[in-house]
């Protein structure tokens, strides 16, 4: 594992979400639901998540998440994922999502 400094940390955007819509992906590669997810004031994006072994669609809607959001879209299949949400990785399509133990306002930043 190499260092990175705290400047390098605060270039990563990371954001409090709400997803509001859930939907089955049938063509990704690897389970994954497609997720939208409402960031407050920047409002709704999008995400593919690998998600599916833990978590039902009737699960995950209104539920908090923690995302990336500054990365650039990534085009999957015919999807294009504007956030990357975050969970913790125990194995291939083996992912438990990283969330705030409360309500927090929506696009409030992670520091």
């Amino acid at each position: 594992m190499s260092a990175i400094t705290y400047d390098d940390f605060a270039k990563v955007d990371i954001r409090v979400g709400r997803i509001v819509q859930v939907d089955d992906f049938p063509k990704a590669k690897k389970p994954a639901y497609q997720l939208r997810i409402d960031f407050g004031v920047l409002g709704i994006k999008t995400s593919s998540a690998q998600i599916t072994k833990y978590y039902d669609k009737a699960d995950l809607e209104g539920k908090l998440v923690l995302a990336v959001v500054n990365f650039p879209p990534r085009q999957i299949a015919t999807f294009f994922s504007e956030v990357l949400t975050l969970g913790v990785v125990l194995g291939d399509g083996d992912i438990v999502l990283v969330h705030p133990d409360r309500d927090v306002p929506l696009g409030t930043r992670i520091a």
